[in-house]
């Protein structure tokens, strides 16, 4: 389907084959980005690893990505800090249903994602959920995303740029100064440490460490702007992407028992009698493996996807893309394709338990993080995370709808932007499981 949006030819894709002709076969054509009017806030777009065209500039930024911050080696190392994460979030429900309290899964699940990414970045935690300090960053990051998604006037007709009728650049310029304070202060007192050591090889602790060291003895080309907008980056698409997607993953769950009962049986029998889950266990759990993927084909992260630009005219299944068209891939709609998967309003894993496909950028009939040289970067993070939090969440607690609601009555009513939310938040309340 093509249609003008304002000056922009916008061509929008909802089928697998097409899919895979721009992302990966046409890929080098149609990976750069239409930039929203709001991402130019503090100049984010030149140093900004999900905006920049394909350059030198940008090929660093993706190395770094792939060596120094989610690389298998540093996932594994940093496994531990995950799973401390997910103890606290534990504890946590533990205590709220000591209270008889009722859990904002969405909520609790923002606060644990982002200490798990902070503590694997930084060695510290920026929140915890008792405290204003979670609703401030929930505010920040889910305002960001929010503000880059918003419809904008100014992106139709970039004519009206420099008047910001809508103040969506005001907005994101103060939620981008606020986290990028937080950022720049967390490296600040960071450099004292470092000058009193000798040999700066021995100190990676973390990923600022490893991309610190990364700059003193090899010459990165990392600047510092870099590296404040690249965290900037990775924390707000980071934690909003997999918050939203764990809370959909429980929603949907609640909303089909048998499915919920399902799983904590492959947990039990998986498992046993341990509380305490391992990321390499995960690789044991093939139902709820195919549990992440089937929320993920009706609720995928990012409905379109992040908007590719076309940087010359290119063939695409046999309509001529104009040079700078912007190109929207619908994985929301190819997702409840009905030639593409049988009762695709359905929620049934059982499906993926029948074939191999898998959700990182191989099988273009679900890429909800994207394919080709624009993939996720941190997908291989995001993986062990929903897991591990889902599987943690399930194993250790009996759960039922808060506020009388049966599952038959749940809202799963979806907000459409950048990401893809749950209007109505989860509330639940849960009892522990003992694993005697």
């Amino acid at each position: 389907m093509t249609f003008k949006l304002g000056r922009i030819t916008t061509l929008v894709i909802s089928s697998p084959q097409v899919a895979k002709e721009v992302l990966l076969e046409n890929g080098q054509v149609l990976s750069s980005r239409t930039i929203p009017h709001s991402v130019h806030a503090l100049d984010h777009h030149i140093y900004s690893t999900v905006w920049l065209p394909p350059s030198a500039q940008w090929r660093n930024l993706r190395r770094v990505c792939a060596t120094k911050i989610f690389s298998p080696q540093l996932l594994d190392s940093t496994q531990i800090l995950r799973q401390q994460k997910v103890k606290d979030l534990l504890d946590f429900v533990k205590e709220r249903c000591k209270k008889g309290g009722v859990v904002d899964i969405g909520e609790v699940v923002f606060t644990t994602i982002l200490n798990s990414i902070s503590t694997t970045f930084f060695s510290m935690d920026l929140s915890d959920s008792t405290s204003e300090k979670s609703h401030e960053f929930m505010n920040i990051i889910r305002g960001i995303m929010e503000e880059i998604g918003r419809p904008n006037v100014a992106d139709l007709f970039p004519i009206l740029r420099p008047l910001d009728p809508q103040r969506v650049l005001a907005r994101t310029t103060n939620y981008f100064k606020r986290l990028l304070k937080i950022i720049d202060e967390i490296i600040e007192e960071r450099m004292p440490s470092r000058v009193s050591k000798s040999d700066h090889s021995k100190v990676c602790k973390d990923v600022l460490d490893s991309l610190l060291n990364d700059i003193e003895e090899t010459g990165s080309l990392l600047s510092r702007n870099e590296m404040l907008h690249l965290f900037l980056d990775l924390l707000v698409a980071g934690v909003d992407t997999t918050s939203s997607t764990v809370e959909w993953i429980m929603a949907e769950l609640l909303r089909n028992p048998d499915k919920l009962v399902k799983a904590r049986k492959e947990l039990s029998k998986a498992i046993g009698k341990d509380v305490t889950l391992e990321e390499s266990q995960i690789l044991k759990l093939p139902f709820l493996q195919a549990v992440v993927k089937e929320t993920l084909r009706l609720h995928p992260p990012g409905p379109l996807l992040v908007p590719h630009k076309c940087d010359e005219m290119v063939n695409i299944s046999g309509f001529n893309v104009p040079k700078n068209a912007q190109i929207l891939v619908n994985v929301w709609a190819m997702g409840r394709d009905p030639t593409i998967w049988e009762n695709p309003t359905i929620f049934m894993p059982e499906r993926f338990l029948k074939c191999e496909i898998d959700f990182k950028g191989h099988d273009f009939k679900l890429i909800p993080f994207g394919a080709g040289k624009r993939i996720c970067p941190g997908l291989p993070l995001a993986h062990r995370t929903m897991h591990l939090i889902v599987a943690s969440l399930v194993h250790n607690f009996e759960w039922k709808l808060a506020d009388g609601l049966i599952p038959e009555h749940m809202n799963m009513e979806e907000q459409y932007a950048i990401t893809l939310k749950k209007v109505q938040p989860l509330r639940v309340q849960a009892t522990p499981i003992k694993h005697d």
